[in-house]
């Protein structure tokens, strides 16, 4: 196979399918339950703030569920997972992984552990996320880290 480009930086990779319909549903969520909530004529006032909150509190899961992100720049690699965004020197990637089966690329890096990198996953986009993965690699390798230290 060939190797990729590799694109100017900085270049940031996510699931931008998935995000699009994480928004969405979110959003349509939200809408129909505070649009219930409304047209309920039997519910109280707190009864409907309630509904609204739940439909708030369920579309807040799914902006966070749609969070995940790769930013790769001229120093290294920020991962912002679900809660947790992480700052990486290009030194400390080691590989990247995107193995058959996984749900997202893997990470592995100079203290001998493996950080999973959400924002390159291919649950919709398989293509993309094998692209996203492959260049994501060829950056770690041009930037000098990871082929010399896999070698």
């Amino acid at each position: 196979m060939s190797q990729p480009s590799v694109p100017a930086l900085p270049v940031t990779f996510r699931p931008g399918r998935t995000r699009a319909v994480l928004l969405t549903a979110g959003l349509v969520m939200f809408v129909v339950v505070t649009t219930v909530a409304l047209m309920l004529e039997r519910l109280g006032p707190g009864e409907r703030v309630s509904f609204v909150f739940v439909a708030a509190l369920l579309a807040g899961v799914l902006v966070l569920l749609s969070r995940p992100k790769v930013v790769a720049d001229d120093e290294g690699v920020t991962v912002v997972n679900i809660t947790r965004t992480r700052r990486l020197a290009w030194a400390e990637i080691l590989k990247v992984n995107l193995r058959p089966g996984d749900a997202w690329v893997f990470l592995d890096l100079s203290d001998g552990t493996s950080l999973p990198a959400l924002g390159i996953q291919p649950g919709i986009a398989k293509e993309a996320a094998i692209r996203d993965a492959r260049t994501l690699r060829a950056l770690a390798e041009t930037h000098g880290t990871g082929a010399e230290r896999a070698a």
